[in-house]
């Protein structure tokens, strides 16, 4: 059973979780109420987090706050570090033992209630200044590429407005036959698709009563002219 009993421990301490951290145990509050503020405040800055519970309205946030600056405390005092540099890495709330108590209700029986409890874990840890700095680099250069996009796309733009168009020459009126098209040239099938073009019909004449006179005494001399002409062929 002792054997790398030593082996185990020492390994157990290299392999320790040295960030800062406060623990507060047997807070009568249930876990799942404190789950609330805590999601709000994981992954951010110690100051913000401060802030923000400081303004917020519930039971369990004067509870966290007292950790969080317990934490803080521990790393400033113990670890040298500053608060400004510090976010909060890990916060969780486990199930502590709870309560149990009988509240009578009517014929003798009675009901249960259950009193619960929680213990509430804040874990700090220091921003690393080198990262800090690459991640601020990168967000530079994106935003330089990104400009320099929009300023090619613009001037691209600007020289395709720039370009003259070339005028179009005007095209000679056909005159012979070949150079007319297939619709207008006479004795030609039109090809397929082609509307047939209308021609433009004639004016209808009005007849009045002198060319009605007219028209009847052409007539009248006509006829009389007949017979005279078969009694001299006689």
């Amino acid at each position: 059973m002792s054997r790398g009993l030593k082996e185990r421990t020492a390994r157990r301490q290299e392999n320790r979780d040295r960030r800062p951290y406060a623990i507060a145990r047997y807070i009568r509050i249930p876990s799942s109420k404190v789950k609330f503020v805590l999601d709000l405040i994981r992954g951010k800055r110690y100051e913000d987090a401060v802030v923000l519970l400081k303004n917020l309205n519930k039971s369990s946030s004067p509870v966290v706050l007292k950790v969080l600056n317990s934490a803080a405390a521990n790393a400033e005092n113990n670890l040298s570090m500053a608060k400004e540099n510090l976010y909060v890495a890990e916060c969780y709330a486990t199930a502590a033992p709870t309560m149990k108590r009988m509240m009578p209700r009517a014929r003798g029986r009675a009901d249960r209630i259950l009193k619960r409890a929680c213990h509430i874990t804040v874990r700090l840890d220091e921003i690393k200044v080198g990262n800090v700095k690459k991640d601020a680099k990168s967000a530079t250069k994106q935003v330089a590429t990104k400009a320099a996009a929009t300023n090619a796309t613009t001037t691209a733009k600007k020289e395709t407005v720039k370009k003259e168009v070339k005028p179009v020459a005007n095209k000679a009126i056909p005159t012979t036959k070949a150079e007319k098209p297939l619709t207008e040239q006479p004795n030609t099938v039109k090809p397929l698709g082609t509307k047939a073009v209308a021609t433009p019909k004639k004016p209808a004449t009005v007849k009045t009563a002198a060319t009605v006179k007219t028209t009847t005494a052409t007539k009248a001399s006509a006829t009389a002219k007949k017979p005279a002409a078969k009694k001299e062929a006689k």
